[in-house]
């Protein structure tokens, strides 16, 4: 997101442009999650905040450069998330449960976010590829899983050489999956992802899954 710094001016007017491109990105995360890229128009984003198109040019610089802010506040969330995280009094087992009922939770009550990134993906990645902030921004729950994977290990209690990045995939894929794919698994098979009554068996699912992988007896294949 472009910094609008108006030093010369009273501070109100200075609340009143973060307030402004804040209900930009609200009006803007809506209408690319809902209608991608391409068929997001700013038009629309204009009209339905107290803007104009030119002035959301202005702060954001235009379309391509607002959909960028818009992923890096999208992405920004999860990663303070992840950040607010506190596994540290946990054993490793309940701490690896914990991080992935809070990436479960996170991609559940934020929908949006899941098209977003199906969205960015159909173009490639190009606009993260673009942006200096998500390039820095890297995932907080890598190092907190390391240090997870590091002391199950240690202690014996996790019996598998796994890679932290591997299982941040594995944790995310099941979660993006359960979002992303509800209406074409519902449509296939008959079974409501997203259905609130199997929510808690969804979640204890993921957890259980991650903790046999890391306690598997590879030798014994």
């Amino acid at each position: 997101m472009t910094s609008v710094e108006e030093p010369a001016r009273p501070n109100g007017r200075i609340r009143d442009a973060v307030r402004t491109q804040a209900e930009i990105l609200d009006v803007a995360t809506q209408e690319f999650a809902r209608a991608g890229f391409d068929g997001a128009r700013v038009d629309e984003i204009a009209a339905r905040t107290r803007t104009t198109k030119r002035m959301i040019y202005y702060y954001f610089g235009g379309k391509e450069q607002l959909f960028t802010a818009v992923l890096e506040r999208a992405y920004a969330v999860i990663r303070d998330a992840e950040q607010q995280l506190d596994v540290e009094h946990l054993d490793p087992v309940a701490a690896i449960r914990r991080l992935a009922e809070v990436t479960f939770d996170h991609h559940e009550q934020h929908p949006d976010f899941i098209r977003l990134v199906s969205i960015e993906n159909i173009h490639g990645a190009e606009h993260i590829a673009a942006s200096e902030k998500l390039g820095k921004i890297g995932s907080p729950a890598l190092d907190v899983i390391r240090r997870i994977l590091a002391s199950g290990q240690e202690s014996g209690l996790f019996t598998a050489d796994v890679d932290a990045v591997d299982l941040h995939a594995m944790i995310s894929s099941f979660c993006f999956f359960r979002v992303a794919n509800r209406h074409t698994f519902g449509a296939l098979f008959g079974r409501d992802l997203v259905d609130p009554a199997r929510r808690e068996h969804y979640r204890a699912m993921l957890g259980d899954m991650v903790i046999a992988y890391l306690t598997a007896d590879r030798a014994a294949g």
